[in-house]
């Protein structure tokens, strides 16, 4: 089986769009009946994306096997609607730890071990070995950060040797910005030729250009970036902001994409089926119906600017969950932290249709998510809350209905009275000692489900297994009392009788789930409890 390679590399500035290019240019691929994977490269020390915090880098993706990575692997499993493992993400820490390991146990049998060539042969084989394991017929390797880094080099130098090994099956695509100054208000590849320039520099030249920028590339510059950048008047793509992320592979193959990279390759074009897609992708602007929801959480500011990158998976799972219910979703963004100053505000949340708390850590604005949950409650204002939204939620249920008034989390009050959720021993050593990356209860695990739960209703089914990245846990100790009062304990784990989804009976959608429902959303295939609450909400 001959396995082909794309690199897409990012040019001028970060935040260009390299992951949703990677993911579209999969998507178009793989509509064309090839099987596809995709790999994301960090040129972060840190192992994983663990320990990052997601309003600097944005949201933590968990796969199945129980990675966290970085937010484009999301992108990746949405448009390609396949699940990804740890061998489709690495970073620099990954990459030096795995080399410095097999040099301690004489895996270089006596050797010198050197940056170059060590370095880009274990990235090499972390690719070749991603690919083998999907049977991938293409691999697109997203190499994160900015060409001229230093901190992304060695993965560029992987690529170089790649390529020179199996230059037929090798290609590259610079992702790069045009930006067009107000004062001028002429678009300027100036910034993309320099991009071009230090790729060729690292042994490389791009194969294709893909040209960000507020409006679609004319014909001039197109030609400009041809002469300047020694690529084809066809390989210069335009790729202009559009309304949905999801319009961006009809928007690619329009130009003729995937055509001319299948040529570069030697193969003969399979038809492109795109039309699912697309009719997917068209709902947001001819849906007649409109669904709001409040997102209720702390990890949106970042000093005057809102980074709702925090909550990716979420908002794409709320999007895709409004369109099977032929709705259009509208989201605002609400700081918990302001229900601590100013209660009064909580009366702003009835203008919403619904409101989800997503997942989180630590202290800061809990009481004003425990008083929007009791706000819902009461007035039946469709609630779900998601991991800590969930915790918190049973937190809110033994204080003000079973009159448990110091009821708590441990991860805020170690000492409560009253410890709603608490932790597993296994835990409480990690965090004692200082063991916090790669060691929370993470990955897909059995949840079996009530009959006749909201839960049961809306997966039609009797079990599901699904991804979790949390330390604390329900108590089950609390779990008799709660459910005599009316909550329903709809979600179990059966191997270790650990709660997973809870439910208010006499409310029009009240669920909290300890797992993480967004990471296993698909554009085409929205999950069923997700749907479930936007149905509920338009109501």
């Amino acid at each position: 089986m001959i396995h082909r390679y794309i690199f897409v590399v990012g040019g001028v500035m970060s935040g260009v769009g390299k992951g949703v290019t990677t993911a579209s240019i999969g998507k178009i691929l793989q509509a064309r009946g090839y099987t596809v994977t995709a790999i994301k490269i960090d040129p972060y020390v840190n192992v994983d994306a663990g320990t990052m915090n997601p309003v600097e880098h944005g949201e933590v993706f968990v796969t199945d096997d129980g990675d966290e990575t970085d937010q484009d692997m999301g992108n990746y499993e949405r448009f390609l609607d396949i699940d990804l493992t740890s061998m489709n993400y690495m970073t620099t820490g990954r990459v030096y730890m795995t080399v410095i390991d097999r040099e301690r146990n004489l895996g270089y049998k006596g050797r010198c071990v050197q940056v170059v060539p060590h370095i880009p042969e274990e990235v090499i084989n972390r690719i070749k070995k991603a690919t083998a394991h999907a049977k991938a017929d293409f691999t697109v390797v997203e190499v994160g950060g900015t060409v001229g880094e230093y901190e992304n080099i060695l993965f560029l130098e992987a690529a170089r040797m790649m390529h020179l090994a199996d230059p037929k099956n090798v290609q590259f695509i610079l992702v790069s910005y045009l930006p067009v100054p107000k004062h001028l208000g002429e678009m300027k590849t100036k910034p993309t030729q320099h991009a071009t320039r230090t790729l060729n520099s690292a042994g490389i030249h791009p194969d294709f250009i893909v040209c960000r920028g507020e409006q679609y590339m004319d014909k001039p510059r197109r030609e400009k970036l041809s002469v300047f950048c020694n690529v084809k008047p066809n390989d210069v793509i335009s790729a202009p902001d559009v309304s949905s992320i999801y319009h961006i592979p009809a928007m690619f193959e329009k130009q003729g994409l995937s055509d001319e990279m299948l040529k570069k390759f030697g193969v003969k074009p399979k038809k492109s089926d795109l039309s699912k897609w697309k009719k997917m992708a068209e709902v947001q602007e001819t849906a007649q119906k409109n669904v709001k929801i409040g997102v209720v959480g702390k990890y949106f500011e970042s000093g005057d600017y809102t980074l709702s990158d925090s909550y990716i998976s979420v908002i794409e799972a709320l999007k895709a969950a409004a369109w099977a219910n032929g709705a259009r979703v509208e989201m605002d963004w609400i700081n918990s932290e302001e229900f601590e100053t100013s209660p009064s505000k909580l009366k702003n949340l009835s203008k919403y249709d619904g409101i989800l708390v997503p997942g989180g850590f630590g202290t800061r604005g809990i009481e004003g998510v425990i008083a929007t949950v009791k706000y819902c409650r009461e007035k039946k204002i469709p609630y779900f809350g998601i991991c800590y939204g969930m915790q918190l939620a049973c937190v809110e249920f033994a204080r003000n209905v079973l009159g448990k008034k110091e009821a708590h989390t441990v991860e805020v009050d170690e000492t409560t009275k009253d410890p709603i959720i608490h932790i597993n021993p296994t835990q409480l050593k990690n965090v004692r000692e200082n063991r916090y990356g790669g060691t929370m209860r993470l990955g897909a695990y059995d949840c079996e489900l009530k009959e006749g739960s909201i839960a049961h209703k809306a997966y039609k089914q009797e079990s599901v297994s699904e991804r979790h990245r949390h330390r604390y846990e329900f108590n089950n100790d609390y779990l008799e009392a709660l459910e005599k009062k009316g909550m329903m304990i709809s979600g179990v784990n059966p191997q270790t009788g650990l709660v997973e989804i809870v439910e208010l009976k006499k409310h029009p959608f009240f669920v909290g789930v300890q797992f993480h429902p967004e990471f296993k959303s698909r554009p085409l295939r929205p999950h069923p409890i997700f749907k479930a609450f936007i149905a509920a909400a338009l109501k």
